[in-house]
C-alpha cells in the first residue's frame, strides 16, 4: 500500500463508492472528497502523489481546481475523469497539465492501469533517465549509446503497465522492434502481438482490417473476418503509421479506446476485447493535429507514454556495432567469408547521415555481402548511392560556409531588386531547382518562372 493516499474528488456518491472500493481492493490508500472545496483542503493536508478528479463538480469547475493543485505541487499527477460528451474539456485538461484522462464508462483494468502508470511517473518525478551503460538491450536491439539506453529504460518502465505507448521516429529507426520489445516484456507476452500498417492498406478496407467484417457486408466479403483488434485479444495491437488513418476511422478508434468494444462491418452486435494499444508514426503527430489531419482528442488519448526512436546519425558508434552484427549474420546466411570492415569503410560509416537509418545500413551491408566474397568489406563494394550521398553531404557543408546576402547588402536597394536577390539566392542554394526554391519561398513554381522570364526581358 502506498504511503501517501491517493485523492479521489468525485461528487456522485455511487461512483465515489465504486472507485474507492476498486482502489482499496487493489491495495491503494485513498481519501475521498465530494466537492472542490473539500478536495482542495484535503490536497493541502495530504499532498497526494496522484489525484483522480471529476471535471464536473457542484461548486467549482474541475479544470480550475486542477490548476490550483498543480500550482501547490507541480509533481502531482492528476487523472481527470469526464463524461463522453465532455471530451473537449478533457483535452483542455491535458493541455493544462493533466497526466491522463478517463472517459466514462471505463473498465476496472483501464482504471487501475492509469493509476499504476501515474504512480510510476510520480516516483520518477519527471527526472531524465540516467543512462546505465551496463543495461542489456532488449532482444533484437543493438547499441549502447546514451540515446538508446534512454529507450531501453523507458521500455522496461512502461512494459508492465497497460498504458498506451506512442512511438515516434524517422523511417527505419526500429519503431516496430520497440513495440515488440514492450509487448515481450509485458504481462501479455504470451498473448498475440498483432502489427497493422495503417499506411499500407487502402482507406476503404482499413476499418475491416482493424475491426473485422461479416460475410456479405460488402462486395468481396466472402466470409467472416475477425479483424486485427479481435486477433489481438489478451495481447497487443500495434498500429503503425497511425497518422495515416482517415478522420472517420479515427473517431471509431477513439470509441474503441474508450469502450474496449468492437463492431465488425455489417455486424449488429458489438463485443468486448482486451487489448493493449501501441502506435507509431514517422510524422510529427502534433503538426498533424494542427493541420486538422489527426484528431486532437485521439492524440491525447494515445499519447500517454511517448518513446522517441533516435535516428542513427544521433547514435554515435552504434552504427558500427549494428554493422558488425549484420555482417556476421548476412555472411553466415549467404555462405560468405566476410570478417570485418576496411578502416576506410568504418570512417565512411561514421561520416554518413544515414537518412534511411538502420534499415538503410542493413541494406548496404547485405548488398556488399551478396555481391562479393570477402574477407574485408571495402569501399568499392558499397552501393554507388552511398558514395553519392556522401559527396552531396560534403558539397552541402561547403555550401553552408559560403557567405550569404546580409541585411547590409540590401539597404539602399529597391524592393524589386531585393526580391530578385532573394529569389536568385534561394534558387542557387537549392542547386538551381526552381520547384525546391518555390517550396522554401512558399510560392508556386510558375510564379518564379514568370519572374525569371520577366528579368530576361528587362536585360
Amino acid at each position: 500500500m502506498n504511503a501517501r493516499p491517493l485523492l479521489l474528488v468525485e461528487d456522485t456518491p455511487s461512483l465515489q463508492l465504486v472507485y474507492e472500493s476498486v482502489l482499496r481492493s487493489a491495495g491503494h490508500n485513498v481519501a475521498c472528497a465530494a466537492d472542490a472545496a473539500t478536495g482542495l483542503a484535503a490536497f493541502r493536508k495530504l499532498r497526494p502523489p496522484v489525484v483522480l478528479l471529476d471535471l464536473m463538480l457542484p461548486d467549482r469547475d474541475g479544470l480550475d481546481l486542477m490548476r490550483d493543485f498543480l500550482a501547490i505541487n507541480p509533481d502531482t499527477h492528476v487523472i481527470v475523469i469526464t463524461a463522453n460528451g465532455s471530451i473537449n474539456k478533457a483535452v483542455a485538461a491535458m493541455r493544462a497539465g493533466a497526466h491522463e484522462f478517463l472517459v466514462k464508462p471505463f473498465d476496472e483494468q483501464r482504471f487501475l492501469a492509469a493509476i499504476d502508470n501515474a504512480l510510476t511517473a510520480n516516483r520518477r518525478n519527471g527526472a531524465t533517465i540516467e543512462p546505465d551503460l551496463t543495461m542489456q538491450p532488449p532482444d533484437e536491439f543493438i547499441g549502447s549509446s546514451a540515446q538508446m539506453q534512454q529507450v531501453y529504460a523507458k521500455i522496461r518502465s512502461v512494459a508492465r503497465s497497460m498504458a498506451t505507448v506512442f512511438i515516434t521516429g524517422e523511417s527505419g529507426t526500429g519503431k516496430e522492434l520497440c513495440a515488440q520489445a514492450v509487448h515481450d516484456q509485458s504481462s501479455r507476452a504470451n498473448g498475440p502481438f498483432v502489427p497493422l500498417n495503417c499506411g499500407a492498406i487502402p482507406s476503404e478496407l482499413l476499418e475491416s482490417e482493424v475491426f473485422g467484417h461479416v460475410e456479405g457486408s460488402f462486395l468481396g466479403a466472402i466470409s467472416d473476418k475477425a479483424g486485427a483488434a479481435a486477433d489481438a485479444h489478451d495481447g497487443t495491437l500495434f498500429l503503425d503509421e497511425i497518422c495515416e488513418l482517415d478522420l472517420n476511422l479515427q473517431s471509431k478508434l477513439l470509441r474503441f479506446l474508450q469502450t474496449s468494444t468492437i463492431q465488425p462491418v455489417g455486424a449488429t452486435r458489438s463485443r468486448k476485447v482486451n487489448v493493449r494499444i501501441i502506435c507509431a508514426t514517422n510524422r510529427d503527430p502534433l503538426e498533424q493535429v494542427r493541420r486538422g489531419r489527426f484528431r486532437e482528442d485521439l492524440y491525447y488519448r494515445l499519447h500517454v507514454v511517448p518513446i522517441r526512436m533516435p535516428p542513427l546519425r544521433e547514435r554515435g558508434d552504434d552504427v558500427l556495432a549494428i554493422a558488425d552484427a549484420a555482417l556476421k549474420h548476412f555472411a553466415q546466411e549467404e555462405g560468405r567469408s566476410f570478417e570485418a570492415f576496411d578502416p576506410d569503410v568504418v570512417a565512411l560509416f561514421r561520416r554518413l547521415s544515414w537518412p534511411g537509418n538502420v534499415r538503410q545500413l542493413l541494406n548496404v551491408i547485405r548488398h556488399a555481402v551478396v555481391l562479393n566474397s570477402g574477407p574485408l568489406v571495402t569501399r568499392d563494394m558499397l552501393p554507388f548511392e552511398l558514395h553519392h550521398e556522401l559527396e552531396h553531404k560534403e558539397a552541402r557543408a561547403v555550401e553552408v560556409e559560403k557567405p550569404r546576402v546580409t541585411l547590409n547588402g540590401l539597404i539602399g536597394r529597391t524592393l524589386a531588386e531585393v526580391e530578385r536577390m532573394v529569389i536568385e539566392e534561394t534558387i542557387a542554394s537549392h542547386g538551381g531547382s526552381v520547384p525546391k526554391a518555390a517550396r522554401v519561398l512558399d510560392v508556386s513554381p510558375s510564379t518564379l518562372y514568370r519572374k525569371i522570364e520577366g528579368w530576361k526581358s528587362d536585360t
